[in-house]
């Protein structure tokens, strides 16, 4: 669940960042449209506790995100949220497997190893668990960074542009790996995309489309 209200953000000496109203059930999909500058990553930063914002409220997944901040903000992100950026982040002195486990330190959890394996193989690179990141294929990290954005089963699931630089068939098993995950976890999926394929494969998405002025309301894909 995601609802915001008159949300804006503005970054040192630019212009403020204006979103529209958001009111998206758990469970849904919702697709963020819109030019470079648009707001895309920002929108998503904002959801993700790793922004503040300047103006209007933000709920996700049952958490006032302007109620909290710090280490308050942290935990819960880490507990609620599975987020999938642009650049995956896979720490390159720690094999596959331990990649996964930072995810319980981060939440103060003890490692559970059958859950890892759990994960890996739900999205088919268990064989990959102590390979180091540098070892992957760019279809292995991505697959080993959205099990880990899973794995501690999130209320609400962030991807940044999944798609960018693949080709259509793997794009196309991209954006179902992300809808396949959504739903064992019966989480909230929010795609921020350009890509027009990502639009076609989810013809029940809701879509938010973003522009300099953000003026535009949330409409039915």
């Amino acid at each position: 669940m995601i609802r915001t209200q008159a949300l804006s953000y503005r970054y040192p000496k630019g212009t403020p960042l204006l979103f529209p109203d958001v009111d998206l059930p758990q469970g849904a999909t919702l697709l963020l449209r819109g030019n470079s500058g648009s707001g895309k990553s920002t929108w998503l930063a904002l959801a993700a506790g790793l922004l503040s914002a300047a103006g209007g409220t933000i709920s996700v997944a049952g958490q006032d995100l302007m109620a909290i901040g710090g280490a308050a903000r942290d935990a819960w992100r880490a507990r609620k949220l599975g987020f999938l950026p642009q650049r995956l982040h896979l720490t390159g002195a720690l094999n596959v497997q331990d990649n996964l486990g930072l995810v319980y330190f981060a939440a103060g959890l003890p490692p559970d190893r059958w859950e890892i394996n759990r994960a890996l193989q739900a999205l088919g690179v268990a064989d990959l668990a102590q390979r180091r990141p540098q070892q992957l294929s760019g279809g292995q990290a991505q697959r080993v960074a959205l099990a880990r954005a899973v794995l501690l089963h999130p209320m609400v699931i962030l991807a940044d542009e999944p798609t960018a630089s693949l080709d259509d068939e793997a794009a196309a098993l991209a954006v179902k790996l992300l809808q396949d995950s959504a739903a064992r976890c019966n989480a909230t999926l929010v795609i921020a995309t350009h890509d027009a394929r990502v639009a076609a494969a989810l013809p029940q998405a809701l879509t938010l489309r973003l522009s300099q002025a953000a003026t535009q309301e949330a409409v039915a894909a």
